[in-house]
């Protein structure tokens, strides 16, 4: 069949959850056995969002082709399994970027260049997927932002064209917000048929409309929102609190989403798929007692800073048949005074990736307090480098040994930049990207964790490496070097093998854990801590 496309669009406020809707429809879909991609359009101007701090917009996602996204497109690989790439994520700063390089090239044989048509005129060719030969069943894109904001007016008009232009081939689902009142004990519609009534000023009709809410909503409800909005009762489901995100999917299975889609698009319901192994993920996860408590040692107080770690804790936890609470420690708390008070109760502990100095001290104390009580540990990134440096410091006597990042006139730099960034000025994409290959050493515990696999490859989003030259001193006092890049030599893994686990890897395992098939250096670690 031809490519049938769904926008996927937000009303009221902003963090309504549209990439969790985004995800299980195309969960939902897959299940149905069609063949989908998930992208996702943010209004910001950033080519990417590699140089936003994470309190701006949460985690960097990197993509296996070595693109740094939106936190979403990793909600969209956890529920689907799907690899997304750069033609994923899409910014209005790609999209200018693309059209103004076009004009200096001369490409527009000397025409004014206006948003309407050049501008939204890209937007609709990366909209539909022209930049790729791979052939879809269904693309859905996620617009970024809330309807109204001034950013997001060429995305609407684009998708406005595109409705025209492929009919019955496109469907608009758009994501409100329908808030209770408690002193009127009243939930509230008109934010909703406002967010509507916008939409359709811009001349898009939704066709399905997803009300985001914490109390149930009655049909009665349903039927007034149907009515205001000119939509179908049957095309109008609610999007409760839930006590996972996994759980949407099913939820949104039961009231039809996926079946009105289909019905809209003019393709047969048949019967609704059973999801098996989802369900049987979900029964794991409620029927999960036990708690394991695991600190995070970072300095982003933020949930969302480190999204896929917290997700790929919960999925392990959940297949090992017990609860992960999380607990974020912050690393600039950390003393020597105070450690064994902040780390009280963890049955283990993630160092968090991070750039830059702040709280990087506080690292380094932790990981040498689980190294020396023997607590599992696994740094990621620049956790794994603040293990190094305080094996260096502690164990190799080095104790002004750092990393050129923190210091570049330390004379024990056992944390390195590559010879081939040392040329680079610019900040933004233009480090050690995507995923790079790593030869396991037989008989670690990584070769045992990862099922005894000689070759693996993981993702990256780094600038600094561990410096080759303090090799041998490492390993001749008890720190292994147990996964290398095979082409460049580089150091991806060190462990302790005395240790119960205490590990950490140069890549981002995170990006890898999706809900049916969790990481297994996650599920190692969860392992250890219980």
């Amino acid at each position: 069949m031809d490519t049938k496309y769904i926008f996927v669009t937000g009303g009221v406020v902003s963090s309504l959850g549209k990439g969790i809707i985004s995800a299980s429809i195309g969960k939902l879909l897959q299940a149905r056995g069609f063949k989908v991609t998930i992208q996702k359009f943010d209004p910001y101007i950033n080519i990417d969002p590699g140089t936003l701090n994470p309190y701006e917009h949460g985690e960097c996602y990197v993509t296996e082709d070595g693109f740094e996204t939106d936190l979403d497109l990793g909600h969209y690989e956890r529920f689907t399994g799907i690899h997304t790439t750069r033609n994923n994520s899409i910014t209005t700063g790609r999209i200018y970027k693309t059209v103004i390089d076009r004009e200096r090239h001369g490409d527009y044989l000397g025409k004014t260049i206006q948003v309407v048509p050049h501008i939204t005129d890209e937007i609709k060719r990366r909209m539909l997927r022209s930049l790729t030969p791979e052939a879809f069943d269904f693309v859905i894109t996620e617009v970024g932002g809330t309807i109204g904001d001034i950013e997001s007016a060429p995305f609407m008009e684009a998708i406005r064209q595109l409705r025209w232009q492929l009919g019955r081939d496109a469907v608009c689902v758009h994501l409100t917000y329908v808030p209770y009142l408690k002193a009127a004990d009243e939930l509230k519609t008109k934010p909703t048929q406002h967010s509507v009534k916008e939409l359709q000023g811009m001349g898009i009709q939704p066709d399905i409309l997803v009300l985001r809410t914490e109390r149930h909503l009655d049909d009665h409800v349903r039927m007034k929102v149907a009515s205001f909005c000119n939509v179908d009762l049957e095309c109008v489901v609610q999007s409760e609190d839930m006590p996972s995100i996994y759980e949407v999917p099913v939820s949104m299975q039961k009231q039809g989403l996926d079946a009105a889609i289909m019905r809209k698009i003019g393709i047969p319901v048949g019967e609704t798929p059973a999801m098996k192994s989802w369900h049987d993920f979900l029964d794991k996860q409620r029927n999960a007692k036990r708690e394991v408590h695991i600190g995070l040692v970072g300095k982003y107080d933020l949930q969302d800073a480190y999204k896929s770690i917290r997700e790929s804790l919960n999925l392990a936890g959940i297949y090992n048949d017990v609860k992960a609470r999380l607990h974020f420690i912050n690393s600039e708390d950390i003393s020597r005074d105070n450690v064994a008070e902040k780390l009280d109760g963890m049955a283990g502990i993630i160092i968090c990736p991070g750039f830059g100095q702040r709280g990087i001290e506080g690292k380094i104390i932790a990981a040498e307090y689980t190294r020396t009580n023997d607590i599992p540990t696994f740094g990621i990134c620049l956790g794994m480098q603040m293990m190094v440096i305080e094996f260096a410091r502690n164990v190799l006597g080095y104790k002004d040994a750092n990393s050129r990042e923190m210091d570049g006139q330390t004379p024990h730099n056992v944390i390195d930049i590559m010879e081939e960034q040392k040329s680079i000025t610019q900040m933004g994409g233009t480090m050690r990207l995507g995923a790079y290959e790593c030869e396991l050493q037989k008989g670690s515990r990584v070769y045992e964790a990862y099922g005894k696999e000689a070759l693996i490859s993981e993702r990256h989003r780094h600038r600094y490496e561990f410096n080759n030259a303090y090799k041998e001193e490492y390993e001749t006092k008890g720190m292994k070097c147990v996964g290398i890049n095979p082409a460049a030599n580089l150091v991806e893994i060190v462990e302790i093998p005395e240790k119960r686990w205490y590990i950490g890897t140069q890549f981002h395992p995170e990006y890898s854990s999706t809900v049916l098939h969790p990481h297994p250096l996650f599920m190692s670690f969860v392992k250890a801590c219980i």
